[in-house]
Formats: structure tokens, sequence, C-alpha cells
């Protein structure tokens, strides 16, 4: 009877993990400003490093900043980085178990669709 247990366990962990597979909406994506690998494991330095020069220096790099971020990477479903458990931001961060700090101030919506929704 235990090796039965141990048997329906293994078969329920091992299709858990095969079920919950890692999905991320990119949106539009594109070519970055720094190779996929690298923003992977760098892109937080990248942008404290840009917002320490934005609010300390008065320096705006529009190509490295958090809203150019948003612009590629926001949903083409909902104009979003954060909505959704699969957004961009979101499934990232939850996988890596990070917190994301960023939106505690800053918008996670696309700004240009924004815009276009509030000109109607």
């Amino acid at each position: 009877m235990k090796l039965i247990a141990i048997f329906l366990l293994c078969l329920c962990i091992s299709s858990a993990w095969g079920a919950t597979p890692y999905k991320l909406d990119i949106g539009r994506g594109g070519e970055c400003v720094k190779d996929p690998q690298w923003m992977r494991k760098n892109h937080m330095h990248l942008l404290r490093h840009q917002r320490d020069e934005a609010v300390h220096q008065g320096l705006r790099d529009d190509k490295i900043s958090l809203k150019n971020c948003i612009e590629c990477h926001a949903s083409l479903k909902d104009d979003s980085a954060i909505a959704r458990d699969d957004s961009f931001c979101v499934a990232c961060h939850r996988y890596e178990a990070v917190a994301t700090d960023c939106f505690e101030c800053h918008t996670g919506t696309r700004k240009s669709a924004w815009q276009k929704r509030n000109a109607k």
C-alpha cells in the first residue's frame, strides 16, 4: 500500500511540474538595448543606474528607461507589463521570487496606448 501511495505522489508531482510551463507575454518585443541574456541578469542594475542619473543629475536617456521598456514589453492584449500573471514583468519577477518595486511609483502601462485611449 505504501508503495502505491509513493508512486501516486511521484506521479502527481511530475505531472504538476509538466502542467505548469513558464509562460511569458513579451509584448511586441523586438531589439532590446542589450543582449537578452545580459538583460535577464542585469536589467535591474541598468535601470538603477539610469534612475540615479535621472534623479540626481537630471540626465535622461530615453533609450535606457523603464518607460522605454514598458513601450516594448507591455502586452498587446491589455497594454500593460503588470496586469496579468503572464505579463512580462510580473511573470519573470514571480518566477524569480523578486518584488517589482518599480511600479510603486511608475506605471506598467504603455504610454502611447494610454494617450490613444484618452484622445477619444
